[in-house]
């Protein structure tokens, strides 16, 4: 599988404020934003997998969620279909 291409990348005031007090999850949020540009979906489900796969080849939308380990916090990374933009964001705030 290839990379994907991320556009513009921005995230929520959710994510944003987090980050900034708390450095173990802004580097969550980095390393996550790395293996998804690789194409490594994280913790999304087997079907959502493939539907991300086929979405990086056919220019479809694509969603993965990671999960932080030893703590509650899962985020959501969303590029639209058009490559011009990606958003990470709490579920919560979808």
């Amino acid at each position: 599988m290839g990379k994907v291409e991320l556009g513009q990348v921005v995230v929520t005031r959710g994510i944003d404020e987090l980050m900034k007090n708390d450095s173990r999850f802004e580097s969550f949020v980095y390393a996550s934003l790395n293996r998804y540009a690789k194409c490594d979906w994280g913790d999304t489900c087997e079907e959502d997998r493939h539907t991300n796969d086929e979405a990086v080849k056919n220019g479809e939308r694509i969603l993965a969620v990671y999960k932080q380990p030893n703590t509650k916090n899962v985020i959501w990374i969303i590029t639209e279909w058009n490559r011009g933009v990606t958003t990470i964001l709490f579920l919560e705030e979808y």
